[in-house]
Formats: structure tokens, C-alpha cells, sequence
């Protein structure tokens, strides 16, 4: 079976082709536009994904070494994400499989991203715990089989992606914000800032980064580097406060469900910091990080689990519509 995935949720314009669960080709077009705003613009963000979405469709399949007559289905993120992006992705799916008269499924992009973890992976059973930390989302799962998940708890406001961009631009660094402060951090003493962790001797598995983002905020009003404090120093603690509230809920998520497999997912699994918190806090858990080109955004997860869906039966009517917000289910 021979599926190409279509991934437009927010500014990666992604196109990846999948056959029999080997990943064929795998194109990102990141659009480095928005790093002039500080931020994601989505109207930009839409208009790139029209301007870039033909042409990395024929490089996809170009470099899949594979003709576009020979794909069996399509599969195309519908949510969560920008409306305007998901729908620019979901209107060039639908009229491509319209086209070759194929079949086509919509696909959830947390759960993509849950599931990027069995690429290249043959040796993972269920169940398994997932921490599925992003821009967007901030939330652990209890992974039982596919297409059988259970949300164990997630974040009261901003996911811990969001609070390294806001932080990033309280300390004036660049955009994207989370490699910007682990550039930045590497050189700082993590302990030398007192920063709130929100929740994080509670029984309940939930997070909070707003208070911390303010706590940032108030911090550096008054700041002067000294040779005693650095901002290098203030993003290490600041990074050190995110990461320790994630390894501190994901330890409870072991106790609570007895389950010692875990996998990480999402863009913020990039973060060699969190890698190597994980791995001394958790040394004695099995341990799953994706390669980090399935980390951010991208349509080989997109395209590995619509190949799975069409596996189990399951296609989409051409007349679905995008989810711009899912809610706490994978649906």
C-alpha cells in the first residue's frame, strides 16, 4: 500500500509518501517567513502552504522513485491547527484524490505525533505512556493499542512549547523560542534562579506554565547582568523550571499505571536538556525518544498512520471539515 501524506497544521508544509510502513520520502518546507514577526502570522503561514504545497508534492513523489498513479490513498492532517492552514492542506487533498480517484482519511495530528514514535521502531509494545509536548499541547497519554488512548491529564494554560516562545521573547532572544533558549542555557547555572513550578509535588497529573512565564516576566523587569548573574543563567533556571514540572508528572504517570514503557513526542522532544533529564530522573524506565526530523512537524507521521487507518478499515467521506480545536480526544 502506497499512501502520501499531507501535513499544513501550522507553518510546515510537509509532504511524505509511506508504502507497506517504510517511509519513502519525507519533504518539509519550513517557512522561515514568520522568524521576521516573531511568531507565527496565520495568514502567512496559509498563503505559504498554497504557494509551496504543488511543488513539494512532485518532489515527494519524485523522490519516492514512485509515479502519482500508483498511490493508493490519501492521508491529510484536519486538525489541530491554524483554520487557515488545515484548510489550504485539506482543499489540495481532497482535490488531488478527487483527481486520481483514490480514497482519502483525515488525520488527527496529536495523534500523528503520538505515533511518530513506531517509525524506524520495531521493538515497542503496548501499552505505553506518551508525553506529547509542543507548541500547542502539553499532555501525557496512556497509549493501550492504536486507536485506543486515554488521556491522563494535560496543561491548565499554556503548553511548555508556548512558555520557551513567550519566554524567549522576554529575554530577547530569536524565534523559534525553545532552541533559542537551550542555545542560550547551555552556558548558564540552572540552579541560580528560583523559578515556580506549578503543581509539581501534587498527586494529579496536570501542568501550568503561565505563572512561570509571569514570574519571567516580573524577574527581568528589574534584571542587571552581573558577572554573577548572566542571561545565561536565567535561561538555564527558566528551562530547567518547564523540564522539571515534565519529568516530575511523567515519574507520577509510571506510579499511577504501572506502565515503565515511555515515549516522547512533539517539537519540545528536540530539547537535549529534557533528553538527558528523562534519561538520568528516569534511568530505570524503558526509555522512547523519536529522531528528531520526526520530532517537529512533518507528514511521514501523517502518512505512516493514514497507511494504519486504511489498514483497519477506516477512510473519510471527501466532505469532511478541518478541527481547528480538538478537544481531549483523538478522534
Amino acid at each position: 500500500m502506497i499512501i502520501l501524506g499531507i501535513e499544513t497544521s501550522c507553518d510546515e508544509t510537509a509532504v511524505s509518501v509511506c508504502m507497506d510502513g517504510k517511509i519513502l520520502s519525507n519533504i518539509v518546507g519550513s517557512q522561515l517567513i514568520h522568524s521576521n514577526f516573531g511568531g507565527v502570522v496565520p495568514e502567512v503561514a496559509s498563503r505559504e502552504h498554497e504557494r509551496l504545497l504543488n511543488d513539494l508534492t512532485v518532489k515527494a513523489i519524485d523522490s519516492a522513485k514512485i509515479s502519482i498513479n500508483v498511490i493508493d490513498g490519501i492521508a491529510v492532517t484536519n486538525g489541530p491547527g491554524l483554520a487557515g492552514a488545515l484548510l489550504t492542506g485539506v482543499s489540495f487533498a481532497k482535490g488531488l484524490a478527487i483527481g486520481l480517484g483514490i480514497e482519502i482519511v483525515s488525520i488527527n495530528h496529536l495523534e500523528a505525533h503520538i505515533i511518530a514514535n513506531l517509525l524506524d521502531r520495531d521493538d515497542i509494545n503496548y501499552p505505553f505512556l506518551c508525553l506529547l509536548v509542543s507548541g500547542g499541547h502539553t499532555q501525557l497519554w496512556l497509549i493501550k493499542k492504536m486507536d485506543d488512548y486515554t488521556l491522563l491529564g494535560e496543561t491548565r494554560d499554556d503548553a511548555a512549547g508556548e512558555a520557551f516562545d513567550k519566554g524567549a521573547r522576554i529575554l530577547g532572544l530569536g524565534y523559534p523560542g525553545g532552541p533559542e533558549i537551550e542555545k542560550c542555557a547551555q552556558f548558564g547555572d540552572s540552579n541560580l534562579v528560583k523559578f515556580p513550578r506549578a503543581f509539581i509535588n501534587s498527586r494529579t497529573i496536570e501542568f501550568s506554565f503561565s505563572g512561570l512565564k509571569t514570574s519571567l516576566l516580573y524577574y527581568m523587569d528589574s534584571f542587571q547582568e552581573t558577572n554573577e548573574c548572566t542571561l545565561n543563567d536565567v535561561a538555564a533556571s527558566y528551562q530547567s523550571a518547564i523540564i522539571d514540572c515534565l519529568v516530575a508528572k511523567m515519574k507520577l504517570a509510571t506510579k499511577l499505571t504501572s506502565v515503565n514503557t515511555i515515549s516522547i513526542a512533539g517539537g519540545v522532544a528536540k530539547n537535549k536538556f529534557l533528553r538527558q533529564s528523562i534519561d538520568k530522573n528516569l534511568s530505570d524506565k524503558n526509555i522512547i525518544f523519536p529522531d528528531l526530523k520526526y520530532c517537529t512537524d512533518n507528514a511521514a507521521m501523517i502518512s505512516y498512520l493514514g497507511e494504519k487507518k486504511f489498514q483497519m478499515g477506516k477512510k473519510t467521506n471527501l466532505d469532511f471539515s478541518i478541527k481547528p480545536n480538538f478537544k481531549n480526544n483523538l478522534d
